[in-house]
């Protein structure tokens, strides 16, 4: 009887997993930026992989029917998250993001009157935000903004971009 009790002590202990956290199996979140929508009519959406408990790769596009807004009519870029703080995969965050997006700007010519020149052009920028998650890690939210500079503008475009939001997501 005492060997029985000392092969099942001994057994026992390979079964334990020491972990400063639990095994997550949610990897993938899908956000909506319900802010900017409210904003400005813009639908963004976003997908987010996590790679760990703190690091993250994820991409946005976005639409809107106005090509002369602020970030055009189209965009599409991924970006790069970096998590602080002691909850996994919510808190405070850093990202690297690139944005590749198209629109239009209208001017008034004197000689030919109002004219358009479409563009398309690629930027590169840095944000910050917060993002917090339920108990049962389903669902989020998170309000970011960030700033960035095009690569390549054309003379009549804005030389830096901005990014922001308040997004809800869920992960599963």
């Amino acid at each position: 009887m005492r060997k029985l009790l000392i092969l099942t002590f001994l057994f026992s202990g390979s079964m334990v997993m020491g972990q400063a956290y639990p095994r997550f199996s949610n990897d993938n979140e899908l956000k909506f930026n319900i802010g900017l929508f409210l904003a400005t009519t813009t639908v963004e959406g976003s997908y987010e992989y996590y790679l760990s408990e703190d690091t993250s790769v994820g991409a946005t596009v976005y639409f809107d029917n106005d090509g002369t807004d602020f970030n055009g009519n189209f965009g599409i870029g991924p970006n790069f998250r970096a998590y602080f703080g002691y909850q996994p995969r919510s808190g405070f965050f850093a990202e690297a993001f690139g944005l590749y997006y198209t629109g239009e700007d209208e001017f008034q010519d004197p000689d030919l009157g109002l004219r358009d020149n479409d563009y398309s052009t690629v930027a590169l920028g840095l944000g910050l935000g917060n993002k917090w998650a339920t108990r049962s890690e389903k669902f989020t939210l998170e309000i970011f903004g960030g700033f960035g500079r095009n690569i390549n503008p054309e003379d009549f475009q804005d030389t830096f971009i901005y990014r922001g939001g308040v997004s809800v997501g869920f992960r599963f």
